[in-house]
């Protein structure tokens, strides 16, 4: 007598079974990634909202030159400031010289970041006074370099 004929499941029956309950799990985990993720956004944003002038300026600037250079990268805080991560770890991040009680505010790479050159020396971090044009277009190459 077979499973399916004494009442149980066949071979079958249990795989496609095994194989919805997978697919369940993988859209439960996707629906809790998509709202990690959008509460990331959500904090970042704020965290650029609560940030004295001009430093507010330059975050906001700084995030749209993320968005749209890396586009791979999401928003997430690093050290309570805005960082824009791939895979969960951070690559690039901007700390508030005002909030930091700093000379200058920072845009900071992570060791995650692919910046890395022949000579075996490369920048992490840049003072950030100002983000003019000149700047914003040095800052998207790094941001394409660093997210690859």
């Amino acid at each position: 007598m077979s499973a399916a004929q004494d009442g149980g499941f066949s071979a079958e029956e249990r795989a496609a079974m095994k194989s919805r309950a997978a697919e369940l799990k993988a859209e439960a985990r996707s629906g809790k990634a998509a709202e990690k993720a959008a509460a990331e956004k959500a904090a970042v944003e704020a965290k650029i909202a609560e940030m004295p002038e001009p430093d507010r300026v330059m975050a906001e600037r700084l995030h749209a030159l993320v968005v749209e250079a890396a586009p791979a990268l999401q928003p997430k805080l690093y050290y309570g400031q805005p960082g824009w991560a791939k895979g969960g770890k951070v690559v690039v991040f901007f700390r508030s010289g005002l909030m930091d009680k700093a000379r200058y505010s920072t845009l900071g790479f992570s060791e995650n970041a692919t910046l890395d050159d022949e000579t075996g020396l490369w920048p992490t971090s840049y003072a950030l006074e100002r983000l003019d044009d000149a700047a914003a277009t040095r800052i998207r190459d790094l941001i394409v370099t660093a997210a690859s």
